[in-house]
């Protein structure tokens, strides 16, 4: 994959061809390599469908979807996967320990490729407090750490992939807001060249270049945070009913850190 670019270039989406109404209809954006897109939409506005075109887990039913300039479907599907790596809201863990688990992204990493994937995650911070530290053991699914924990685990393990294009589906919402602000920094920071797409339930997390708004399949909006909470829409009315005093204030010190970047995301 030649660089993080996206393009969807007038898509239409079925879960079944030729059959029952589109999920998606007639989807255009583009993204430059290293830009930061929001997706924000309720429930059911196939939020989850469009990202997964990107790494071809579904086939589009017309027009197409393009990485790095090239159509996905023209790639070998383990080339795509590689360089385009997705963390989910429930991520699975395995038995064994913390470094175990982590090598699922990448099976040569390093100790200490490890532990730099899992700062930027925010997840050494839990790490460090276990007496074994990297060296403790996980229980099947993840079920002896918390929900917060098995997500920036899950994050830090998509990380070490080193990935152009980094996939954030509503994957840190069992993080608290303040853990999520720095996750989002260390992204800015740490990862400039690398392409992200993040979708959220909540405005108040997601720091982006865009903010692309879905509703029942299409694109209701699109433009900074700024820009959107400027005009009538629905992005306005999510931001209104969702931000308390709290988020306000999260918000503005997130932004004055990052001029350039539109900070979103709903509590």
């Amino acid at each position: 994959v030649k660089d993080g670019s996206v393009e969807f270039d007038h898509v239409t989406f079925k879960y079944k061809h030729g059959t029952g109404s589109p999920v998606l209809s007639d989807i255009t954006f583009s993204l430059k390599p290293g830009e930061t897109l929001g997706i924000i939409g309720g429930t059911g506005s196939a939020k989850s469908s469009l990202v997964q075109l990107i790494p071809r887990l579904y086939d589009v039913a017309e027009g197409c979807v393009k990485v790095g300039g090239v159509d996905v479907r023209d790639y070998n599907l383990d080339v795509l996967r590689h360089d385009v790596s997705m963390v989910l809201q429930k991520n699975v863990l395995f038995s064994g320990t913390i470094l175990d688990n982590l090598r699922w992204g990448d099976e040569k990493a390093t100790d200490a490729q490890c532990v730099e994937a899992c700062q930027l995650a925010c997840a050494d911070e839990f790490i460090e407090r276990f007496p074994d530290k990297y060296h403790t053991w996980i229980e099947q699914g993840g079920s002896n750490v918390s929900g917060g924990q098995k997500q920036r685990l899950t994050i830090a393990r998509a990380l070490l992939r080193k990935p152009k294009i980094l996939i954030l589906d509503d994957s840190t919402s069992a993080v608290d807001t303040a853990t999520d602000a720095r996750i989002r920094a260390a992204f800015r920071e740490k990862l400039p060249g690398t392409t992200r797409i993040i979708i959220a339930q909540r405005i108040s997390s997601v720091q982006a270049d865009r903010i692309l708004v879905l509703d029942n399949g299409r694109v209701a909006d699109l433009g900074t945070h700024e820009e959107l909470i400027a005009r009538p829409g629905i992005y306005r009315d999510i931001y209104e009913i969702q931000m308390n005093n709290a988020d306000r204030e999260l918000l503005q010190k997130a932004a004055a850190g990052a001029p350039q970047d539109a900070v979103t995301e709903s509590r």
